[in-house]
């Protein structure tokens, strides 16, 4: 048995709401568009720079606090690394309240959850996704840890540009009170942190992206084989997002990012992206932001977040991209944070993050 940890001490915690605006109806006046935001402040802070933690689809903080299966979560990792950390619920789902006024909710079935998160190798829908062996558990319903999984999904926003737009202007107020920070997104937020980077691009320090949001331009419809993969549909015209982006040269409307598909693959397993035809604009607001993208080995991600980095790279942002299989971390889905060896996979990110320290400080 592996011996227990010490107790984590925290010398400050607390919640506040940041973001939100009112609305009148014929009902009276509320509020909408607010996002809860937990923090704690270990006692031996050795970090200047906090860490904000996003979840993805149908998810909140509840991600990032804990496993379904009781072990500790990545706030608790990184709290034990020096870093203070702030957890946060998107707009209109969990602790964030949300008001029919703000628009439909859609959410994620079961055999969704089982096909892309937790036992994608029983459905084989895409090529890696025969070799995930990392969920802590069987991954259906009625194993415990699956149920204690399930129990945990939100309804999500329905549109993906509201969701963008209200998760960038909360995450802004945010960094707008706390100050600089490192923002942590998964899937779905990934789409936040380019936003919010481009909003307030002297706030972030740096960006860990895990299996963020793509592909570019068009999502992926995974099919199973033989062919495997097909174009969705085109949800993000500004390449990364639904909500517009600053470009170098700047677009006068939409329509002038114009995008190509790759000929062919950039090898076996994996889908064709989309990328700028050249010469590609710039994002010049996320020039300067050092961004880690992480993709795990049998996730539905490890078709494209190449795509994403390629996306990334064409358009003038520092971008180092870990596949955990390369760094002998094998056997992960789309559940990062939540797998049986998730503080291998932290370990990645904070090691990265002990980088940019370093060389900063020897810049200095």
């Amino acid at each position: 048995m592996s011996a227990a940890r010490p107790p984590l001490e925290i010398s400050e915690q607390g919640y506040f709401f940041c973001g939100g605006r009112y609305f009148d109806t014929p009902d009276g006046r509320f509020m909408s568009g607010q996002m809860y935001v937990e923090f704690q402040i270990p006692q031996h802070r050795t970090q200047n720079v906090p860490i904000v933690m996003f979840s993805g689809g149908g998810q909140s903080g509840l991600n990032y606090t804990g496993t379904p299966d009781g072990r500790e979560g990545w706030a608790q990792f990184f709290l034990r690394r020096g870093y203070a950390v702030y957890v946060c619920d998107q707009p209109s789902r969990a602790r964030s309240a949300h008001q029919p006024e703000t628009g439909a909710l859609t959410r994620h079935s079961v055999a969704r959850v089982e096909q892309q998160f937790t036992a994608p190798a029983r459905s084989k829908l895409w090529p890696q996704a025969q070799l995930h062996t990392q969920w802590p558990g069987a991954g259906v319903a009625g194993d415990p840890i699956f149920d204690q999984y399930y129990a945990q999904s939100f309804p999500s926003l329905a549109r993906f540009a509201q969701q963008q737009a209200l998760n960038r202007d909360a995450g802004a107020a945010l960094l707008d009170r706390i100050g600089p920070a490192i923002l942590l997104t998964h899937s779905q937020s990934g789409t936040f942190g380019w936003l919010i980077a481009d909003a307030r691009p002297g706030l972030v320090t740096a960006i860990v992206a895990m299996e963020p949001s793509g592909p570019p331009v068009r999502d992926m419809v995974a099919k199973g084989a033989p062919d495997w993969f097909e174009d969705g549909a085109f949800t993000k015209p500004f390449g990364l997002t639904a909500e517009p982006l600053a470009y170098d040269p700047p677009l006068a409307d939409p329509a002038d990012l114009h995008f190509v598909r790759q000929d062919m693959a950039d090898g076996p397993g994996l889908m064709r992206g989309w990328a700028q035809a050249e010469p590609a604009r710039k994002l010049a607001n996320l020039a300067h932001i050092p961004v880690l993208v992480v993709q795990g080995e049998a996730s539905y991600h490890a078709p494209y977040d190449h795509c994403t980095v390629h996306y990334l790279r064409q358009a003038g942002v520092d971008v180092t991209f870990l596949r955990l299989a390369d760094l002998g971390i094998f056997g992960n889905g789309h559940m990062l944070m939540l797998e049986k060896n998730n503080a291998e996979i932290a370990a990645v990110a904070a090691d990265w993050l002990a980088g940019l320290a370093q060389a900063t400080s020897d810049v200095a």
